[in-house]
Order: C-alpha cells, then structure tokens, then sequence
C-alpha cells in the first residue's frame, strides 16, 4: 500500500480523491433540495404550493434576487440559513401563504452584510416584501410586486446593481478535467475541443452580457415609469393602467436583447405620455 501512493499513479489518484470529496463538499451534494435548486435559479416553490415556477423565474429575469414560497406553517428563518451559501450575493425573500397576508423572512446575502452594508442589508429585507399583502391569494403577482421593490433598492443604491451570473462550482470542472486527463491523457483532440468551448462560451457569454445590460435598463426605466404613474395620484387615463399593466406582461416574457430594447422604447413612450399628463 505504501509502495502504491509512493508511485505517480498512487499520487495522482490520491490528489483525485481529495478534488473528488471537495467537490462533493462546495457542490452542495449535502445540501437540501432548495438549497440545490437556488443554485440555479431564482425561485423555489415547495411541493403542494400553487405557483407556475417558470413564470415566477421570468418575472425575476436575471436580478439578484432569489423568492422562496414555502408550504404554510414552514420555518422561514431556517429555510434562509440553509440558502446561504447557495445564494451568496443575492437578496433572498421567503413567503408562505396565510389567510389573507404572507408570513415573510427576508435575508439579504449581500457583500459585508455584517459590517458596512448592515443598514442597507435591513433596509432591504424589509422593503423587498412592501405591498406583496394585497395579492394574498395570487403568488405570482406578489413576485411582480417584489420585482417592482427591488429594482426601487437597485435605484437608491441600497443593493448593488448588476445581473446575477450563475455557474456550476469550480471543483466540478476540476474534477471533469482530472477525470479526463486520467483517461486521455495527451490527447490533443481534447485540446481542441476546449478551445472551441471557450470560445463558445465568451460569445454566449458576450451576448448574455450584452442583453443583461439592456434588461438593467429596461427595468430601471420601468420603475421610473412605475413612480411616475404613483406621482399622478389618480390624474392618469385608464388607457395609460391598462398599457402599463400589457407592459408588465411583455417585460415578463421577453428573453433577448432587442426584445428588451424594443420594450425600452415603450416605456419611453408611456413616460412621455405621463408627462404630458403632468
């Protein structure tokens, strides 16, 4: 046994092993089924809750922000500790149905959460749920709402603007590349086949950039529009309710970057309108 790690294969394998349980361990191969699904995506709905996930997740679009929907009578606080390093960097909103209002635990993972940025991290857990209340029995609208207040905190500098960039962990490719070494040790053609990845990977990368900023502007631009609406205090036509809310939907659907500058330019539009009616 001795002989075996003292040879180079002994140590390559050992040094494996160790990528191997590291791995296991940051991959979150330990974690719960949230904690695993958050990972990834922006919301989590629990068995037996009433809410299209996929349409909760466009709402969300690539904010950094991840909504959680519990069963009723769930353990919000505990559900926030398990997401922790799974959504590291991100404002985590829990809810879970009530009668007629949601219980909420809000958890703002965001960077010096615990020294400088204390205040901004209150502030926003306890603006992010604001006015979700009246769309009790309608979770996907109350998504709407907490989408509406976090791009009102992106605005007033109390969470830091950007898309969320989610990426498997990094063990996982060094474990794929040990593995692979192990077997095709040389080959050249595994050479080849990662330059081309990489290369695929800035273009899909530069284009995901790219349409990240337009739908950065486009959701500032809606909360600007959002604002001006409040401001008319009841003054507006029913014809700007009604395009505003069609807006709304499109933002929800849209997924590239001239869908999103096409979107830009109506809500342009509906704020000049707005203006006028000033």
């Amino acid at each position: 046994m001795t002989k075996f790690f003292r040879s180079t294969f002994g140590i390559a394998a050992a040094v494996c092993f160790v990528f191997a349980l590291w791995a296991l361990w940051t991959g979150g191969i330990f974690e719960g089924a949230m904690a695993r699904d958050v990972r990834t995506s922006s919301v989590y709905v629990a068995d037996g809750v009433d809410l299209d996930e996929g349409a909760a997740e466009r709402v969300i679009g690539n904010r950094r922000l991840v909504v959680i929907v519990e069963e009723p009578g769930a353990d919000l606080r505990e559900g926030c500790d398990d997401v922790e390093r799974a959504a590291d960097g991100n404002l985590v909103l829990l809810l879970s149905q009530g009668d007629d209002e949601y219980d909420t635990y809000g958890c703002a993972l965001l960077p010096d959460r615990d020294d400088e940025n204390f205040g901004k991290a209150f502030v926003a857990e306890q603006i992010v749920k604001r006015g979700i209340d009246q769309f009790a029995d309608r979770p996907l609208e109350a998504i709407k709402v907490v989408a509406v207040n976090y791009d009102l905190l992106v605005r007033a500098g109390t969470v830091p603007d950007g898309a969320r960039e989610v990426s498997a962990p990094l063990p996982r490719f060094l474990i794929a590349g040990a593995a692979v070494l192990a077997v095709v040790l040389g080959a050249v053609g595994l050479n080849l086949a990662a330059r081309r990845a990489a290369r695929l990977a800035i273009r899909v990368q530069e284009q995901r950039t790219a349409a990240g900023d337009a739908r950065s502007r486009l959701n500032a631009g809606a909360a600007v529009l959002a604002q001006q609406i409040i401001d008319l205090d009841g003054r507006h036509p029913a014809s700007i309710v009604d395009d505003y809310v069609r807006l709304l939907d499109d933002i929800s659907d849209a997924r590239t970057e001239a869908e999103y500058n096409a979107l830009a330019k109506r809500v342009d539009a509906l704020s000049e309108r707005c203006r006028r009616v000033t």
